[in-house]
């Protein structure tokens, strides 16, 4: 803890709080931020999730009941005076405050930032978090949620005068606050028990920009927004035609880059979430960077880890993806289902849990209309969050104004059983669907319960599993033919999903047989070897993927002449050993590679000065047709890190020629000091080996190191501390995490160096155009 950060609260120096409700999002990242200031925390909640008690419990918060020294209660909004520790606090004479209250009281003495909004401020703070942190601009920060990214706590005291702030207008606590800055991402009317018109909801935000002592910042395209703020002088806005102006430019998976325009101080940004309400929350924390004096760069959202319950991804896979969202507004529902709309045929699913009845009373048509742009609605009842029913405000007033927008539409009402909703979803969800679980309340435990127990309707056979049932019988007994077989342990970086189609032919026949399959079925064939230099995608691979890892094809062969014969499956590390004990020199330099023959060959592997095709006289070829030829060397197309000839076939085994006869002992000196060498220079964690390309201006890894870029992380995948152009696993990394990573290490790299890093590493299965 640290008692010198510890201000006073209501002009008393307490020192012992207690938060009731400390496993809700608003209390708890408060109670670790009072905690990081030197406040001795305690807390309790009857629906604490692990993710927040690991948060809590890693800042030192005790989990308990009320403390008898505790001087202050900290509450939310939903604990009631009846709550017994309310009324235990009550019946001490203890100070009681609201999350809030206390909120704006300990951020008074900093230049406060604050976020609000009625759409997106959670992930508008997140990304300003997440930028100043890119940036070196170490202010406290207060989330209203929890980072995809566990390493990440959602608040932090900070070190210098700044702290930025989630906002909460929904019980009235936002008239305590004055900032330093204002951020407001949208204004909608929203929490109708409190502002019962929407001039109230328009007072309460314009009173706020009165109090804002510089910028207030705001969403060009708000009408609202701009009343509350008209004829004020420190406004200032962001959107397409914004002070702030931004375009969404490109998009690239999950990714997108933004072209940035007018008082803006660069004029691109790479942004790792996606849609146009993320473009826009993206816009307003990069502009808000800058207006507390941070320096932008291109790359400070590159490795944006994204929230908790804000489009979170539960399951993705050709078969069925499931996200889970926490929007609770119309128009969060409309913006969320719109930038989910399939364009592949695919269906859009949707089961909605309406929050609050005094919302879903207000809303209930505009909950219709947002609701209709799903193929299927599934409507649970409404979560309550303390409230009474209200007439008009039930689930059954929103399927009644779904019926009446489309009398046709399929949308159903379970009262409140999660087993017949579950059910339903069994019997309606088909291959290719993606269903969302969207809503405030705990629809995300129901999306996690579902997906725990669900039965696989059954299905029409995939064009793999057809694929697969064709040719299994024409195959030998020794040969192994599997469909969504993973992928992530079959290679040096541990990461990626499954092949669609995998294969591990025991004979040159069999090899034959499912390559001439493939061509009939139209199937792409990738080569796999040790998996050594190539990442797997997280959605896995759609083709046939190859791998010759049975004992056949191991072959090593001294050959008359003074060559050798090696098969392609055969591991460069068992060639060195083996070539060692026949005292054949000059293979040394490939023992350290974690590769096979083949991989060897289609990659022109090298290491220590030494390239794969130095030592290579003939290659026998087998071509996607099922026809083997071999090619001298003299014939192949070979250059740095790649064999063209081999783009279109798969390498059955090569004739090598040693440089020398030596005697063993020297050859293991040798590949001795090769290995002591890699060991210095090279790390030992998972890895692809070197990323990218050394371009014409040098060393990559020289390039990266000189960024700062060693020890950069997204997620588990890390820029290596060792040598810069490793990307290591740290444990739990994924392909996304990495291809990340690549990207924003391009980025900085070219922003930085004016050089554009290609990558050696391979994608497999997929182009690195399509992700870059």
């Amino acid at each position: 803890m640290n008692a010198a950060l510890r201000p006073s609260l209501f002009g008393r120096e307490l020192r012992r709080l207690h938060c009731a409700g400390v496993g809700g999002m608003g209390v708890g990242p408060l109670a670790i931020y009072l905690a990081a200031l030197g406040f001795e925390v305690s807390g309790e909640d009857d629906a604490l999730t692990e993710a927040m008690r690991v948060q809590l419990e890693r800042a030192g918060v005790r989990l308990g009941p009320l403390p008898d020294d505790c001087e202050c209660l900290i509450h939310s909004s939903a604990i009631a005076p009846t709550h017994p520790t309310y009324a235990a606090a009550t019946a001490r004479g203890l100070l009681r405050v609201r999350r809030g209250e206390l909120l704006a009281e300990v951020a008074r003495v900093r230049k406060l930032v604050a976020v609000c909004g009625a759409h997106g401020k959670t992930t508008t703070t997140a990304m300003l978090i997440s930028a100043l942190r890119r940036a070196g601009f170490p202010a406290g920060y207060v989330l209203g949620g929890l980072f995809n990214d566990a390493n990440l706590a959602p608040a932090a005291a900070g070190t210098n005068e700044w702290v930025v702030a989630e906002v909460d207008e929904s019980d009235g606590t936002i008239d305590r606050f004055a900032p330093e800055l204002t951020v407001v991402t949208n204004l909608d009317w929203d929490h109708p028990d409190y502002y019962r018109q929407l001039s109230d909801l328009e007072a309460t935000f314009a009173a706020l920009f009165r109090r804002t002592r510089g910028a207030v910042l705001t969403n060009a395209t708000c009408a609202l927004s701009a009343r509350a703020a008209q004829a004020l002088p420190t406004a200032v806005t962001f959107g397409p035609n914004g002070q702030f102006a931004f375009a969404v430019q490109r998009k690239v998976g999950l990714s997108q880059q933004l072209a940035l325009s007018g008082h803006f101080a660069v004029s691109t940004a790479e942004v790792r979430a996606a849609g146009a309400f993320n473009a826009a929350n993206a816009a307003a924390a990069l502009a808000a960077a800058q207006l507390m004096g941070a320096t932008l760069m291109p790359t400070l959202l590159a490795d944006y880890p994204g929230v908790r319950r804000r489009q979170g991804v539960l399951l993705e896979s050709p078969a069925l993806t499931v996200i889970e969202d926490y929007a609770h507004h119309p128009s969060e529902i409309g913006a969320l289902l719109e930038s989910l709309r399939r364009d592949d045929g695919g269906r859009l699913l949707v089961a909605f849990q309406p929050h609050r009845y005094s919302r879903t009373a207000q809303f209930k048509n505009d909950f219709a209309t947002a609701l209709a742009r799903a193929d299927g609605v599934y409507l649970l009842d409404v979560y309550a969050a303390g409230e009474a029913p209200i007439a008009g405000g039930t689930t059954a007033d929103v399927f009644a104004a779904l019926r009446a927008l489309q009398p046709e539409a399929g949308a159903c009402h379970h009262l409140g059983n999660e087993a017949e909703l579950f059910r339903a979803l069994d019997r309606d969800v088909r291959p290719g669907d993606f269903v969302a679980f969207v809503g405030a309340g705990d629809i995300d435990q129901m999306a996690r319960a579902w997906l725990a127990q669900r039965v696989t309707p059954p299905s029409a056979p995939t064009r793999w599993e057809k694929f697969s049932a064709a040719f299994a019988a024409q195959l030998s007994r020794d040969t192994k033919l599997v469909c969504e077989e993973p992928l992530a342990a079959k290679t040096t970086m541990r990461v990626g999903g499954a092949a669609r189609v995998y294969a591990e032919p025991a004979s040159a026949e069999d090899l034959r047989i499912l390559l001439r399959g493939a061509r009939e079925h139209a199937l792409p064939v990738y080569l796999l070897g040790r998996g050594s230099n190539l990442i797997v995608p997280d959605e896995g691979v759609d083709g046939l993927v190859v791998a010759l890892t049975h004992s056949a094809w191991s072959a090593f062969e001294l050959r008359t002449d003074g060559s050798v014969w090696v098969g392609a499956g055969l591991r460069l590390k068992n060639l060195c050993g083996l070539a060692t004990k026949a005292g054949l020199q000059g293979f040394e330099f490939l023992e350290g590679i974690p590769g096979t023959v083949g991989g060897a060959l289609r990659m022109n592997a090298g290491a220590m000065g030494g390239w794969m095709f130095q030592v290579v006289e003939e290659v026998q070829i087998m071509d996607f047709a099922g026809d083997v030829r071999t090619w001298r060397r003299e014939e192949l197309a070979v250059d740095y890190r790649h064999c063209a000839t081999l783009d279109t076939g798969i390498a059955l085994g090569a004739r090598l020629r040693p440089s020398t006869v030596a005697d063993s002992e020297a050859i293991s000196r040798q590949i001795e000091t090769y290995r002591r060498k890699r060991h210095e220079s090279q790390p030992r964690e998972p890895s692809a080996g070197c990323v990218f390309r050394n371009p014409a201006e040098g060393s990559a890894g020289r390039l990266i190191d000189e960024c700062g870029l060693k020890g950069a992380r997204v997620g588990d995948a890390e820029v290596s501390p060792v040598h810069a152009n490793f990307i290591v696993n740290r444990g739990a990394a994924t392909a996304g995490d990495v291809l990340a990573l690549v990207r924003r290490v391009r980025a900085e790299v070219r922003q930085r160096k004016g050089v554009e890093l290609l990558p050696e590493v391979l994608l497999f299965g997929k182009n690195w155009k399509d992700v870059l």
